[in-house]
């Protein structure tokens, strides 16, 4: 198996659609294009085998709800003896404006959940991730938070999540076909052109020396 593809979010149908879902989204996504079906129950995930940009993909949507998404995650990396930077992890971020993807060829967990979970459970954080942004202005935080990350997009944002979802899905093909370098160029680069990363692709990514803000 060539990558482990994994997208983080909540099963049931009361989660489908929320903010904190933007990993299975993107993940279903990647899925339809490729025609791989994410239907198979293992590692306490739903699971799909297939090809995606010329290589062999284990599509995995971890079903132990977010905050123990590790376990799911350790439990595919174990199984296949995948190399750290044959995982790709794809979930949302607060801190990153609703339209925009981030991708980063490692870094910390930060505050989100799922991301920690996975990182405390592996015991490393050298693989690459695409994050999407949730990000509508100031970060709720406590139990506001919470309800903000496990609720939905007003209906004026719905199309500007859309755009995010298709590109995290081609920034994900473009990874595997030419590397985190040559992805982080190209999708950070909109963020740098808006000011909201002066330095913008991997250069900008390089200098936070793996380490992501508290998120």
């Amino acid at each position: 198996m060539d990558y482990i593809i994994v997208g983080l979010g909540n099963p049931g149908r009361r989660y489908e659609n929320t903010k904190h879902n933007m990993g299975f989204l993107a993940l279903d996504l990647l899925a339809e294009r490729n025609g791989i079906r994410i239907s198979r129950l293992r590692h306490r995930a739903l699971c799909g085998e297939g090809a995606v940009a010329g290589r062999r993909v284990f599509l995995v949507k971890p079903q132990t709800y977010m905050n123990l998404s590790g376990e799911s995650v350790r439990a595919v990396m174990e199984y296949y003896k995948a190399p750290h930077d044959g995982l790709l992890v794809i979930c949302d971020d607060i801190d990153i404006p609703i339209g925009d993807i981030r991708i980063r060829a490692k870094g910390s967990a930060g505050s989100h959940n799922g991301m920690r979970s996975i990182v405390d459970s592996l015991g490393y954080a050298d693989f690459p991730r695409i994050r999407i942004g949730i990000g509508d202005g100031e970060r709720p935080r406590g139990d506001s938070l919470v309800g903000y990350v496990l609720g939905g997009f007003q209906k004026q944002r719905v199309s500007a999540v859309e755009d995010a979802i298709g590109r995290a899905a081609d920034a994900a093909e473009c990874l595997l076909r030419e590397g985190a370098e040559a992805a982080m160029n190209r999708y950070n680069a909109r963020a740098a052109g808006k000011g909201e990363k002066r330095d913008g692709g991997a250069k900008a990514e390089a200098k936070k020396s793996g380490a992501d803000e508290e998120r």
